[in-house]
């Protein structure tokens, strides 16, 4: 794993659970001060307090909801009160919802846009700036094999996804020779709480499958961020599915994806 040698702070949202909790583990091990952004306190604060007492780094906790529009420029103003640079900022909040589009929550919809597009855009704006004067910065966001193609039962979130992807990879070939990176992580189905949040345990794509745990797909994408990569797929069957996307026609894909997606039989 790479030791970074000056202290520097990494801002990771979605950091309570899962992929993110991960990551917040690997930067405090990487000897990284870390900001932990999610909606729950207490868990943020159990975590803040295991980073500090395991590797002696400054773990600050910022509970924030950012399905709400006001949060990004809330937390960009606490950091900037309190004097603290972004070197690193992992994009890893997100959720999806599963069903027929026409009979899903569109509140809940609208609000998934809000986290894994426009939050992600808007962190991504405030800290980039600073990271190019600098000429020094990293920026990892989390996207998902979901990004390669359309998501039949799932349609809003492959399509937030897609945006991820295209949006990293542009901003991966702007800040090329800058001293700044950018990485997207499009992992596949992981052991995390996101099949339960989004009411999908049913789904073929997952029940009954050994899938990819979250510290492996982290890590995965903690190497590949600081070798300034600028898109990793972990795990050879998702690259192949991903890549394998682009070869058949469009309806094709879309029909396989329908399938996968359907409930299981009982």
């Amino acid at each position: 794993m790479t030791t970074q040698t000056q202290k520097q702070t990494a801002l990771i949202t979605g950091a309570s659970s899962g992929i993110g909790l991960d990551f917040a583990r690997l930067f405090a091990e990487g000897g990284y001060d870390v900001v932990l952004v999610a909606r729950t306190e207490s868990r943020l604060k159990a975590l803040a307090d295991e980073l500090t007492a395991k590797h002696g780094v400054r773990a600050r906790v910022v509970a924030a909801d950012l399905s709400d529009p006001a949060a990004v420029r809330q937390l960009m103003e606490r950091l900037k009160a309190e004097d603290v640079r972004v070197d690193v900022l992992v994009n890893n909040a997100g959720y999806g919802s599963y069903g027929p589009f026409a009979e899903t929550d569109l509140d809940s919809e609208l609000r998934m846009i809000q986290v894994n597009i426009s939050a992600l855009t808007a962190l991504t704006k405030a800290v980039l700036p600073g990271m190019l004067a600098r000429r020094s910065g990293r920026i990892l966001n989390v996207a998902s094999t979901a990004a390669f193609q359309p998501g039949p039962l799932m349609a809003v979130y492959y399509a937030t996804k897609a945006y991820v992807l295209s949006f990293s990879e542009a901003l991966a070939n702007e800040t090329r020779g800058t001293g700044v990176s950018v990485t997207c992580l499009c992992p596949g189905p992981t052991k995390t709480g996101f099949q339960e949040q989004a009411k999908m345990e049913e789904s073929k794509l997952v029940k009954g499958k050994d899938i990819m745990d979250s510290m492996t797909v982290a890590r995965v994408g903690y190497e590949a961020m600081q070798r300034g990569q600028a898109v990793i797929i972990p795990g050879f069957m998702n690259k192949m599915l991903a890549q394998g996307a682009r070869f058949l026609p469009r309806s094709t894909i879309t029909s396989i994806v329908r399938k996968v997606q359907d409930r299981a039989q009982a």
